[in-house]
């Protein structure tokens, strides 16, 4: 089959997608089209993978994984050195408090053991940003843009919603919620890594 088609197919049926090309394709999945590349920092990031987070049965929303180069690996996502984002589009209504406490919960869940006290700062930072907008509502999106020497910012629909969190641990730390030891849900971990499995239902975010 067609790898195209391919794509099209599991994105229709609402599971994860995962590029496993090495040139970057754009994937169109539950409604959301996640472009091939974008440019952030001066340079131009490419599509690691794609998928949808379950809670149980429900999709809750569609999360994508952009880097310089390709990573298969929690390990080589994490070590990567240049501009790196993630970015989340919202399939349901959420609380955005709620939200905020799940995301703050997950880093937690997956810190690496001596390093919980350096991002401190910016998870607080985190959850006031999502505690002030109140809810996410379905078709808003977000993403977590990291610039090596600059820091991490939070955008929400395309806006700065917080200031940059220069904690350069930061940007790991909220990597590790979607790819970490214990992840929101593996089936979206496998996708974001160009893994191609069922969607899971596990964790919480």
């Amino acid at each position: 089959m067609h790898r195209r088609t391919t794509l099209a197919l599991l994105a229709l049926a609402g599971g994860p997608v995962a590029l496993t090309s090495t040139r970057a394709q754009a994937v169109d999945l539950a409604g959301v089209r996640y472009p091939a590349t974008v440019q952030l920092g001066g340079s131009t990031l490419q599509l690691n993978g794609a998928g949808i987070r379950y809670r149980f049965v429900v999709k809750v929303y569609t999360a994508a994984l952009y880097l310089q180069a390709r990573a298969a690996t929690p390990e080589q996502a994490l070590a990567a050195t240049g501009p790196r984002r993630i970015q989340v589009h919202m399939l349901r209504d959420i609380d955005a408090n709620e939200l905020g406490r799940l995301l703050t919960r997950g880093m937690q869940d997956n810190a690496p053991r001596g390093e919980f006290s350096k991002f401190i700062p910016g998870m607080l930072a985190l959850a006031e940003l999502f505690a002030a907008r109140k809810r996410l509502r379905t078709g808003e999106h977000f993403s977590i843009d990291f610039v090596p020497g600059t820091g991490t910012r939070v955008l929400v629909n395309g806006r700065p919603e917080s200031d940059l969190i220069t904690e350069p641990e930061f940007f790991n730390a909220l990597l590790r919620i979607w790819i970490g030891n214990k992840p929101a849900d593996e089936g979206l971990k496998d996708a974001l890594l160009g893994r191609p499995q069922p969607p899971a239902t596990t964790g919480q975010n």
